[in-house]
């Protein structure tokens, strides 16, 4: 199928061909019939893509602080690839899209069913069911595409509370401007709207307003307290995009006492206390198109929100769009400018410099079931010819550690890139394409089904890796996991019984590749000289995530403990070079505005041979410590390590130290010693009964910390 991506490294708008995606539970699989270009966001992005590097970082301030910190732990080489990589990340545009259920995963929707919803632009778009509305019988697809961009201008309109015969401003007349005019007048309200451009001016007109025509240089404060007879407009609404504070400021002084204004577009911020404290005026941001946008439980999990208590979310804004188009109450057909067929949405693109370009629509002929490209499967470079001995690999996932990281990895160990699999293929088609696999997909059952591959790489959400960890061993693939291997004790235990039946035959391998570090390695050697039981102090200053990330769901992540610290429970089994008999685990206390307490723990391990040790995985430090230390005591001496990059000894026999030029952490060793495993006959490089002895450990410290143990 067609999509429209924009490169934000470069600013280059694409018409690529991506796989279909594949359904999931809580979403539709929509066929794209109209689709709305956002002109102000959208030509936002692509500014953002054609500015240079120095550009771009002025644009995003935040953004910069960020990357010096990352240089001052893992150095300038890897922060660089590292924010190269982001920026050459493909970017699906659109969230305006009306279109038909090709398949339905949502009570209460049916194939066939015209729905809207912010799905991007693209043939076949997957979009979750609160993201979704039904379009009335009587409103046409052209007219619904405009849904989701008249559900922010109504967001806004709600949170200025407007009452009847009330005043009110909107400055800027944009697609959002203008609609927002005809969701004030069908308030009640008598409406001013602020532009620079005539002919908008004129629609706003035609919607009932009175308007300020700053290309005329007519003068708003003037003209707002003569339209409100002399007492000061009740609300102002902003929907335009400028760096300028002046909207703002202008905006106050238009207000009558404790007037309230509301921004729903982006301008400069820099407030005036003066303006605000005399009158008493209230300043809100709109956020999007209402209740439960960026909240995961509402968006991902379909968890909506009950109706007594949140009232209007994105969903119930939606519909009430439609109901207002179904009764006439909104016309959205004097803002289409343009008309353009998919095929031709590089000329669309173009279009967005033309000031006179409003509502930009792009049809998709394509969007019956008989019709449209359903292929999950797509061929991306040159089919090669294999040999017996080689590793051939499919790989699950094609997020930004697969990419950056794994995918270069095993392709620098000498293995075959055969398919890569992503859920949505947008991913899938742009680093399958660079980095050299022969075909993308959408639905994981063409791996396990495939001859050719005869490896399997495991680089999606945590708890997908037990299942298809064991589909691929069941299929008779070598299995390589990027950790963690499993989420239960259960799962371990299916999975354990499943290696256990290929009598040795495939290799399971988990992504433990601190082990593999250089840096670590010859700690292994050193200590190897020393039969007396070590004391390991670990330190990992991992740094604040959401409580909201993916990570941090207990069903989807397992947490940070299970998914980052058991890099640690390995990495101290492998020096310590004996059998974990024993763990303690304990956390930061539960206390007011501390969100998740266990990523702030301690994990005790004790070995068979009297060593013993302590990870303390910690959320709450500064980015100006290292991110990962680790120091050993034995031997009358100690050794350090800062970073995998810089090994310490104080006092160590015959040893002063060593600086890398850059962090290694291992993950190309890691995978260079799976891959000479399989093509040489040899055992996998981490024993399994190492394997399942730590992804156990580090499941019960999981569990003992949440208290489930």
């Amino acid at each position: 199928m067609k999509q429209i991506l924009q490169n934000l490294g470069n600013g280059e708008t694409i018409l690529a061909d991506v796989p279909c995606p594949h359904n999931k539970v809580g979403h539709l699989l929509i066929a794209s019939s109209q689709t709305l270009v956002s002109a102000g966001t959208e030509r936002m992005l692509v500014d953002f893509g054609k500015a240079n590097f120095i550009e771009k970082a002025r644009q995003q301030p935040d953004k910069v602080k960020m990357v010096l910190n990352k240089v001052r732990t893992d150095g300038i080489m890897p922060t660089l690839e590292a924010v190269r990589s982001k920026l050459d990340q493909p970017l699906p545009l659109g969230y305006c899209n009306a279109g038909i259920v090709l398949d339905s995963r949502v009570p209460g929707y049916e194939i066939g069913d015209r729905v809207v919803s912010n799905g991007h632009h693209a043939e076949v778009v997957r979009v979750p069911q609160n993201l979704c509305a039904k379009i009335p019988d009587n409103v046409d697809d052209e007219s619904a595409a405009f849904t989701v961009l008249a559900s922010i201008g109504l967001q806004g309109v709600r949170l200025a509370q407007p009452t009847l015969g009330e005043c009110v401003v909107v400055t800027g007349l944009g697609l959002i401007g203008l609609l927002t005019v005809q969701l004030l007048r069908a308030h009640g309200c008598r409406v001013l709207g602020i532009d620079f451009d005539s002919r908008r001016c004129e629609l706003a007109c035609n919607f009932g307003a009175e308007t300020v025509d700053l290309s005329k240089g007519e003068n708003p404060i003037e003209i707002a307290a003569s339209f409100s007879r002399g007492r000061g407009v009740d609300a102002v609404i902003i929907t335009a995009a400028t760096k300028s504070n002046e909207p703002v400021h202008q905006a106050a002084q238009m207000c009558r006492k404790r007037g309230r204004i509301v921004l729903v577009g982006v301008v400069g911020l820099e407030l005036s206390r003066a303006d605000f404290y005399e009158k008493e005026l209230s300043f809100q941001v709109s956020c999007s198109y209402g209740p439960g946008r960026y909240d995961p439980e509402y968006e991902n999990k379909g968890h909506d929100y009950p109706v007594g208590f949140v009232r209007w979310t994105e969903q119930r804004n939606f519909e009430a769009v439609l109901d207002m188009m179904s009764t006439g109450a909104l016309n959205v057909k004097p803002l289409i400018t343009h008309r353009y067929m998919l095929e031709e949405a590089i000329e669309a693109y173009q279009t967005l410099s033309n000031p006179s370009a409003l509502g930009i629509l792009l049809s998709y002929p394509n969007s019956n079931e008989s019709k449209v490209d359903l292929r999950r499967k797509i061929t991306l470079n040159a089919k090669e010819e294999y040999l017996p001995s080689d590793v051939v690999c499919a790989f699950l996932g094609a997020g930004n550690y697969a990419s950056r990281v794994l995918i270069p990895g095993f392709k620098a160990g000498g293995a075959k890139l055969h398919t890569l699999a992503s859920s949505g293929g947008v991913s899938g088609v742009h680093h399958g394409k660079k980095l050299g696999f022969t075909y993308t997909v959408t639905d994981e059952t063409e791996i396990y089904n495939d001859s050719e591959s005869n490896t399997v790489v495991i680089a999606t959400q945590h708890n997908l890796h037990a299942k298809q960890a064991l589909l691929a061993l069941n299929a008779g693939k070598h299995v390589f996991v990027e950790k963690p291997l499993a989420l239960t004790l259960e799962e371990l235990d299916e999975l354990e019984a499943a290696y256990e039946q290929t009598a040795g035959k495939q290799h399971l391998m988990i992504g433990f590749n601190r082990r593999f570090a250089p840096l670590v390695q010859l700690m292994k050697k050193l200590l190897s000289s020393t039969q007396q039981p070590k004391s390991f102090i670990m330190t990992m200053n991992a740094g604040a995530i959401p409580a909201e990330h993916w990570t941090q769901d207990p069903n989807v992540g397992g947490g940070r403990i299970l998914g980052e610290a058991c890099h640690y429970i390995d990495l101290m089994r492998f020096l310590a070079g004996s059998e974990i008999t024993d763990f303690n685990a304990t956390k930061m206390g539960d206390v007011p505005g501390v969100e998740v307490s266990e990523d702030k723990a301690s994990i005790t391990l004790t070995f068979a041979d009297g060593s013993f040790g302590t990870i303390m995985y910690l959320a709450n430090g500064g980015k100006s410590f290292p991110k990962e230390r680790i120091e050993v005591f034995s031997n009358d001496a100690v050794l350090q390590l800062d970073n995998f990059k810089a090994l310490r000894s104080y006092g160590w026999p015959g040893f002063k130290g060593k600086k890398l030029l850059s962090q290694d952490k291992g993950q190309n060793a890691c995978a260079a010693a799976f891959i000479q495993a399989i093509q040489q006959g040899k055992p996998t490089p981490i024993l399994a009964d190492e394997i399942f002895e730590v992804s156990r450990v580090s499941v019960k410290v999981a569990q003992s910390l949440k208290g489930q143990l």
